[in-house]
């Protein structure tokens, strides 16, 4: 969509991340897709002189559940608007005590247990793609994500499991540990299918995780509550939004990666065979991977 304003980087804000302090708003979009219309509209603007698109996850009030998420609608947004990059912000729950309340954790893999209630795929009516999904986030995101953590100063963790929920409620002890015995570190519930898609749209990917509570393995905590989850997550808000201004230049410089040709032999279709109405759908997603779609079809 030439007519669009254009960001290369995204922010998707998690929990109680409905704006971001210094970001100079320019225009703000109202995007419909194939898959229906994002969480929100999305922000573009600039951020330190870097262009940024950002995008509530859970909307503007927190008005969406983690399962009634457009994910493919978000994803499929951002796209349009030129995004390579994505720094998602999630308050996530600890299975490991090193993981305190307040601590950033910068996850490194995922063990997905949603249900089928989410679409995780762009591919489908037609067309098949498999994706490599063995590293599930964009290493060179990650170390800068990381290194601005520590150069902040707040306790950054590098490298985690995440254990992707349904939600929306917490887990019940028998659950938290099993998930701690499968060798889990964290437990949220939007990454996935957030981070395959956007594997799938060819757009970098990674997650800047903010432990809000032990979730409740832990013996010297109560059990998870709204208010304890509330208290950390206004502190890790007003963290994420330090760190954001201080990564974005080093974002901006990245170059390309991986994560931006995982499409380059995922489609095995025959071409010819998928349906024009598919080929449409999917041409802000994998255009370079497709023939151009018919007009006159």
């Amino acid at each position: 969509m030439p007519d669009q304003p254009q960001a290369e980087i995204a922010i998707i804000g998690g929990s109680g991340l409905y704006e971001i302090q210094g970001f100079e708003e320019t225009a703000v979009v109202d995007i419909d897709t194939p898959y229906g219309k994002p969480s929100d509209a999305i922000t573009v603007g600039e951020l330190l002189d870097v262009p940024v698109a950002f995008l509530p996850r859970h909307g503007r009030g927190h008005r969406v559940s983690p399962t009634e998420l457009p994910f493919r609608a978000n994803i499929y947004a951002l796209k349009t608007l030129g995004v390579k990059r994505i720094v998602s912000v999630s308050a996530v729950g600890s299975l490991q005590a090193r993981l305190e309340p307040q601590h950033l954790v910068i996850p490194d893999q995922l063990i997905d247990r949603t249900r089928s209630l989410r679409p995780s795929t762009f591919f489908e009516h037609g067309v098949v793609a498999h994706i490599s999904f063995a590293e599930p986030f964009c290493p060179d995101m990650s170390e800068v994500l990381s290194k601005g953590g520590q150069e902040q100063g707040i306790p950054t963790h590098q490298g985690a499991t995440m254990v992707v929920m349904e939600g929306p409620a917490f887990s019940t002890k028998a659950e938290s540990e099993m998930y701690r015995a499968w060798g889990g570190d964290l437990i949220g519930m939007t990454a996935l299918p957030e981070a395959k898609l956007a594997r799938e749209a060819e757009i970098c990917y990674a997650t800047m995780a903010w432990v809000t509570d032990y979730d409740c393995w832990h013996p010297d905590h109560d059990a998870v509550t709204v208010d304890m989850v509330v208290e950390n997550l206004i502190a890790n808000v007003a963290n994420s939004r330090i760190i954001l201004r201080h990564i974005m230049p080093a974002l901006a410089q990245l170059g390309p990666c991986e994560c931006q040709t995982a499409l380059a032999n995922a489609i095995i279709t025959d071409r010819a065979m998928i349906p024009s109405e598919v080929r449409r759908r999917l041409y802000p997603i994998a255009g370079k991977h497709l023939d151009p779609p018919s007009t006159n079809a």
